[in-house]
């Protein structure tokens, strides 16, 4: 084999193992190069903006769910799927949702398929995660992002982002949960199970994430109304009172 040939040889290999950077990958990929640039124009574009005079009531947000092989973000684990619901104020926009499966190019464990109903074969001719991220964030938009125990999700975007793109998450990203204790400090369990079956709001299918994500909308927009029944009423109010000693 000639040396060019060899070095082409060498790189394709370091491509499939996803070891190359993502510029070189893009030669390989060419849609990950439009998906890159998507997804750091819209990190961007949400960088310059504040936000925190937002008034609750016209809050333009996406209440999203990841569901993945796992918990270590940073130790293998992928993402396999997106679900995602527009809200504005204390309204769910039901025509707003996304869901996608990805390819996570591993295998998924038995509990992990039993958990989520989501199996190998599912996934075997999904997008890539980077299609996922594209098509998740040009969803999102500018958007504030909410999720319930956001840490889990926020590890595995920023994971993600940084393997496909060298970037890092700069959404506001708001958390039902902690938005719970503050709002109900006399509660013991803030599980998302919990604070559901408190309010009582169903949820179709646990551990699916559009599933997840509609059920988590309906809690927040509850939160919504309990915070403006507090005379909070704009995103800022909500952060000094979160922040209260």
């Amino acid at each position: 084999m000639k040396e060019n040939e060899q070095s082409r040889a060498g790189m394709w290999a370091l491509y499939k193992m996803g070891g190359l950077p993502p510029a070189i990958r893009s030669v390989f990929q060419p849609d990950s190069a439009q998906q890159m640039a998507l997804i750091r124009q819209v990190m961007r574009r949400q960088r310059n903006e504040s936000g925190l005079e937002t008034g609750l009531h016209e809050l333009e947000a996406v209440v999203f769910d990841l569901e993945t092989t796992g918990f270590e973000a940073e130790g293998g684990d992928e993402i396999l799927s997106f679900g995602a619901v527009a809200v504005r104020g204390d309204r769910i926009i039901d025509t707003e949702t996304f869901y996608m499966l990805v390819n996570p190019n591993r295998d998924i464990p038995p509990p992990i398929e039993q958990l989520t109903g989501i199996t190998g074969k599912d996934v075997e001719n999904a997008p890539d995660v980077m299609t996922g991220l594209g098509r998740f964030f040009e969803f999102v938009g500018r958007r504030t992002l909410i999720a319930h125990a956001s840490a889990h999700d926020r590890r595995f975007l920023n994971a993600a982002l940084w393997r496909t793109s060298k970037i890092r998450l700069t959404h506001r990203v708001l958390d039902t949960m902690w938005i719970a204790k503050w709002l109900e400090p006399e509660r013991g369990d803030y599980s998302l199970d919990a604070l559901l079956a408190a309010h009582g709001i169903s949820v179709e299918q646990r551990h699916h994430a559009l599933h997840d994500a509609v059920a988590t909308a309906e809690l927040w927009v509850k939160y919504v109304q309990a915070a403006r029944s507090r005379n909070l009423h704009t995103l800022g109010d909500l952060y000094a009172y979160l922040s209260r000693d």
